[in-house]
């Protein structure tokens, strides 16, 4: 196991060949994550399997779990590069309990994956749309970063209005990055649920149109879901009444 940490000490790089100890781990590892954290409040971490990988240890293993645990909130983003099927399969099984994006590449893609690491992965775009009605634009795949601008943006518009009307545009929208994304989500409006009168869906996928359904109740507001081509008669909705 070779570690390497960038010139910041938010991104570390992770190098897995042969088995992997338990030493590796307590020597090697641990103490580069720990460094990172003593400056940063989360950091990033690649791991590169090369072909020569056999796994680990038992002791690794268990070091890996502890790892994990000791550092749940540690981590803002996770990609494994790796040729390995059943590395790739494990990674996707666990990536949907993990609190962060985690994304798969194959070795071929290592350069793709640095800059994962380094880019922003989605984005949120609040918009006045004159009189009572505002937007919420979903793009790409969301971390939780992005829905903590996106609160103050949206505070910051409705912070003088009575009540207000809104249109959830998700035409681009990719889904989340790790549960703490999702759960960011529905905090997002929480705080102005009162104030809100009817809102609109747009959208392609069937669970988007599910997904109306169940805001209609966590909203306790009259909701309508239409498809992309139909985005003006959403806006026209949103407006009329």
């Amino acid at each position: 196991m070779t570690v390497h940490t960038n010139s910041d000490g938010a991104l570390i790089e992770v190098e897995l060949s042969g088995q992997v100890t338990s030493a590796d781990y307590t020597n090697t590892l641990v103490p580069a994550i720990e460094a990172a954290l003593t400056e940063h409040d989360t950091v990033r971490l690649l791991a590169i399997i090369q072909p020569e990988f056999q796994g680990y240890d038992l002791g690794a293993a268990w070091s890996d779990t502890k790892l994990g645990l000791s550092h749940w909130r540690g981590f803002d983003r996770i990609a494994v590069v790796a040729d390995q099927g059943w590395v790739q399969t494990s990674v996707r099984l666990a990536a949907p309990i993990l609190p962060c994006p985690v994304q798969v590449f194959d070795l071929t893609e290592l350069e793709g994956a640095r800059r994962w690491m380094r880019e922003s992965l989605g984005s949120i775009h609040v918009t006045d749309l004159s009189g009572p009605c505002v937007q919420i634009s979903l793009l790409g795949k969301l971390d939780p970063e992005r829905y903590k601008q996106a609160e103050r943006d949206l505070d910051s518009l409705l912070q003088d209005r009575p009540g207000f009307r809104l249109l959830i545009d998700l035409r681009e929208f990719d889904g989340w990055q790790g549960l703490s994304a999702l759960a960011a989500h529905f905090r997002l409006a929480s705080r102005h649920i009162g104030q809100l009168d009817r809102a609109a869906i747009v959208g392609d996928k069937s669970w988007q149109r599910m997904a109306q359904k169940v805001a209609s109740h966590v909203l306790g507001t009259q909701t309508q879901f239409f498809p992309s081509e139909e985005y003006d008669n959403a806006s026209a909705w949103l407006a009329a009444g």
